[in-house]
């Protein structure tokens, strides 16, 4: 291959990263999120998620959140998942366009992956209240979809329920 050439072949998945398999492919909403929170009324949203590998010991993601109505863009994250070698600890990178960074720690078991915030940056101008902790659980039900639970506390508010989608695979 030559220097300026890309290789486009899928390349081999890195068996460090094989207990993540089951999350692998593009999925979208269906039906569209719930998202929740005791300082704003309740909404939904429509999600499509791509999460790829490029065979590397890591999954590359990103999740891009739609008004079910307008169809304009709502939130916006992407990131990467990693696992420590020879274990079942999970790291996920994630930057966000509200302007929060972090990093969330925890452990895939089965098709589940549950994770928590390990620590958190925000550009200093984001809009209060903070986000002071997150957490995550994905897993994948017996249907064959997706799940994905997220949770929050902020300044002002305690650990609380925060979203929930189910995503149905529609490329591998």
């Amino acid at each position: 291959m030559a220097s300026n050439e890309i290789n486009t072949e899928t390349p081999q998945l890195n068996p460090v990263i094989e207990p993540l398999s089951w999350m692998l492919g593009t999925w979208l909403s269906d039906p569209p999120g719930d998202g929740t929170f005791p300082s704003m009324k309740p909404f939904q949203y429509l999600e499509e998620v791509q999460i790829s590998h490029v065979g590397q010991p890591m999954l590359n993601f990103s999740f891009n959140a739609f008004h079910p109505d307008t169809r304009k863009p709502m939130h916006r994250e992407c990131g990467f998942i990693r696992i420590k070698p020879d274990t079942n600890k999970v790291a996920f990178i994630s930057a966000q366009n509200t302007g929060l960074v972090e990093v969330e720690e925890g452990e895939v078991n089965g098709q589940e992956l549950s994770i928590a915030s390990h620590s958190l940056g925000r550009i200093s101008f984001a809009k209060k209240p903070h986000v002071e902790q997150i957490t995550r659980k994905f897993r994948l039900n017996s249907d064959g979809k997706l799940e994905q639970t997220v949770s929050m506390a902020t300044t002002t508010q305690p650990m609380t329920q925060h979203l929930h989608v189910t995503y149905k695979k529609v490329t591998p």
